[in-house]
């Protein structure tokens, strides 16, 4: 790391602490039931009070600033010039999930073996914030930039990306730019992502799992009428729970969706479970038939992969059931040269046989920069001279800001000997890895600038 750069991180990384948790004390989780359309938080009121922290940080630093009128998103701006680069944040977090499962509040930052905890430390308002002050650590340093650096925030990405789309239909479209909310090397191919519900009739059985289509879910409770076969089946199967107050609670591990082979689905569990008993419903069907454990729905897709970006992930994120009505909620990450409309007809023709009709809930196109293009050639060249590490851009099932425009990608700031943390209990980003992204940003946007 430049010898300049490493001095305005220790000047100012104890503000850069300091910043991150004064954030995440923000529980910015989405909460659409606080919206009227006389107010400018149409995804709650805590994740404007992120957006509005971050833009007065912002212009602390010496940023112009820009906030749209609907609360959608925000921006901050340095430079001069025709062309504008863009790093590309996200100020909304997933919600905590079991508290239990914390070692300490999650929404509250702490700082404990060179580790700083809490919901968004690592996912995205953590790298957003790092990049910031190496924003600022360039200004600091008189850096010329002959372009304008845009720092764009947006406030919907754990759901609908509704911010980046009104950006993209309101706002300037930078030339190039990167997201710091995935990992490192480089992140050139990402999956299309489909979120869709499946809707059915009511059922004589009641679960309410309503948790976050992008993640695997680590819990799902059950306390309806033969609680005594249920138990006998989750030991039988092996599968964790915890019976509380005539209530059964199967417990998986929460990881996000586009990892969903390294979780443990407790929808599934208590699904497979119930189906144990002899109980039958279509929506238990549907998941313990056609789904199972398998985090690939190979039963009803076959194999999908590819060589640049993998296999296809299915993830059940939300299972609910009343007598009214039955939903399954389901994240799947297809990879990048895979049909989006025949895996949508093919889960259509298989779903329809237990009942269901397919609703879509959100499509995100799949990401391909080629390994030859000057944004990628220069963002290895940094990451090489700064860690050593090879540089090969990787794909991912991830989703992220990079895929709403051309001539983006997601750069770090995950390391290939950190640990990913987004979306789980005990999130968290250490301070060597603050270090190191710092100078890495730095670098990047001195040079995407010039």
């Amino acid at each position: 790391m430049n010898t300049e750069i490493i001095k305005q991180y220790e000047t100012l990384k104890d503000e850069i602490i300091d910043k991150i948790g004064k954030l995440v004390s923000i529980p910015s989780v989405i909460d659409e039931s606080t919206n009227n359309l006389n107010t400018s938080h149409p995804f709650g009121v805590e994740i404007e009070k992120a957006l509005d922290e971050t833009l007065e940080l912002c212009k602390d630093l010496g940023f112009k600033t820009f906030k749209d009128s609907e609360g959608y998103y925000g921006y901050a701006e340095i430079g001069e010039g025709k062309e504008m680069i863009a790093v590309l944040g996200h100020l909304d977090v997933v919600p905590a999930g079991n508290l239990e499962m914390w070692n300490s509040d999650p929404f509250k930052a702490i700082l404990k073996d060179n580790k700083l905890y809490g919901r968004g430390t690592q996912d995205d308002k953590g790298p957003t914030v790092i990049a910031l002050y190496a924003a600022k650590a360039l200004m600091n340093l008189k850096n010329k930039f002959n372009k304008r650096v845009r720092f764009i925030f947006g406030t919907d990405e754990e759901n609908l990306w509704r911010c980046i789309n009104k950006y993209m239909q309101n706002e300037e479209v930078p030339s190039m730019g990167f997201t710091p909310d995935s990992k490192f090397p480089m992140i050139y191919a990402e999956k299309g992502l489909l979120q869709f519900n499946l809707i059915g009739k009511g059922e004589d059985i009641e679960i309410n799992v309503d948790s976050a289509y992008n993640a695997v879910p680590d819990k799902a409770q059950y306390s309806g009428k033969n609680l005594d076969s249920l138990v006998a089946a989750l030991d039988k199967l092996n599968y964790t729970y915890e019976i509380k107050d005539n209530e059964v609670t199967v417990l998986g591990k929460s990881v996000h969706a586009a990892a969903g082979e390294d979780g443990i689905n407790a929808i599934k569990h208590l699904v497979i479970a119930l189906k144990e008993t002899g109980y039958s419903s279509p929506s238990i069907d549907f998941i313990a038939n056609e789904i199972g454990n398998d985090p690939y729905a190979e039963k009803i897709f076959g194999v999908v992969e590819d060589e640049d970006s993998g296999k296809l992930k299915f993830n059940v994120g939300k299972l609910i059931i009343t007598k009214d009505k039955s939903q399954i909620g389901i994240d799947i990450r297809i990879p990048v040269t895979a049909n989006k409309d025949i895996i949508v007809e093919t889960i259509k023709t298989i779903s329809k046989k237990y009942g269901f009709e397919y609703e879509e809930r959100d499509f995100l196109r799949s990401l391909y920069v080629p390994k030859d293009h000057i944004l990628i050639k220069t963002l290895r060249k940094i990451y090489e001279e700064e860690t050593g590490f090879d540089s090969t851009p990787i794909s991912s099932g991830g989703a992220t800001y990079a895929r709403s425009m051309d001539n983006c990608v997601a750069f770090g700031m995950v390391f290939p000997d950190g640990e990913k943390t987004e979306h789980q209990p005990n999130e968290y980003i250490s301070l060597k890895d603050m270090e190191r992204a710092f100078g890495i940003y730095a670098k990047a946007i001195q040079e995407l600038s010039k």
